[in-house]
């Protein structure tokens, strides 16, 4: 099984054309991103074409959560993304209304011919393991985005009491965020540091985890994007407001360190 890798465009700087440059020469496979406006449509499609990127398209639900997650569905699929990822419903939403919504949702994933990977993040249905958990045990077909740092920040811990729920979030895990968080918030300033070991442990066991199960499952590939955010997901000094890390350096040492500990030849 190959992993694929992402970059998301999230934090980046420079232009459209500059931004994927810079990603093709750090040997990724592909970018993650949300839908481009549409004075860019045009040239966005022609930079995934030139660099033969793949695309992971990001959507955020809004308003009426239904609504806006088939009109967001049906705009990317006209970019041939090889899935979505969805921050999908509310977790202020009652528990009946996310059922509704995920019962429709997994309709409109059919009718759209693209898998759909519904992410674990903080604010949205999925942001406890337990809640995902419930979720996933009454539909079959739902697929996850596994972010499970904000699962840490919203439990204050490494998940060490999570050990049923997150087995079944593994199982239905379709993309990974290769973001390390810790038990006060979903990202560590820099997963290098040694005071983040245990984090770091912690986070690729669960990684190793689902690919482990995938490639079990017989999957051809899973995809991995190195999330980690600028400010202010990431820490910044007082008063000068500087990043404590360097983000592209960050997110490449977590990609790269994928790559050195999981080669297709090891599943």
């Amino acid at each position: 099984m190959n992993i694929k890798y992402f970059k998301a465009l999230w934090g980046m700087t420079g232009t459209l054309e500059e931004q994927f440059s810079d990603i093709a020469k750090a040997g990724y496979d592909g970018i993650e991103a949300l839908l481009p406006s549409k004075e860019e449509e045009s040239q966005f499609k022609e930079l995934l074409e030139k660099h033969q990127f793949d695309y992971i398209a990001q959507i955020h639900t809004y308003g009426d959560h239904i609504e806006s997650f088939t009109e967001l569905t049906n705009r990317a699929k006209e970019f041939n993304p090889l899935l979505i990822n969805s921050h999908s419903a509310k977790d202020s939403m009652t528990f009946d209304e996310q059922l509704n919504f995920f019962e429709k949702a997994l309709i409109i994933e059919k009718q759209t011919g693209v898998p759909i990977a519904h992410e674990t993040h903080r604010g949205r249905a999925m942001f406890t393991p337990w809640h995902t958990a419930s979720l996933l045990n009454i539909f079959e077909d739902l697929k996850i985005t596994a972010d499970f740092s904000h699962w840490c920040c919203v439990c204050e811990s490494l998940l060490q009491d999570q050990v049923e729920n997150l087995s079944i979030a593994i199982e239905r895990t379709i993309h990974i965020h290769g973001r390390v968080g810790h038990a006060e918030g979903p990202q560590v300033s820099d997963p290098s540091a040694p005071e983040y070991e245990r984090e770091l442990k912690v986070h690729e066991s669960w990684w190793n985890q689902i690919i482990k199960q995938k490639a079990d499952q017989g999957a051809k590939y899973l995809t991995f994007c190195p999330e980690f955010g600028p400010p202010g997901y990431m820490q910044t000094l007082p008063f000068t407001g500087q990043p404590v890390a360097d983000l592209w350096k960050v997110c490449n040492w977590m990609t790269n360190r994928m790559k050195a500990n999981y080669r297709p030849d090891n599943d």
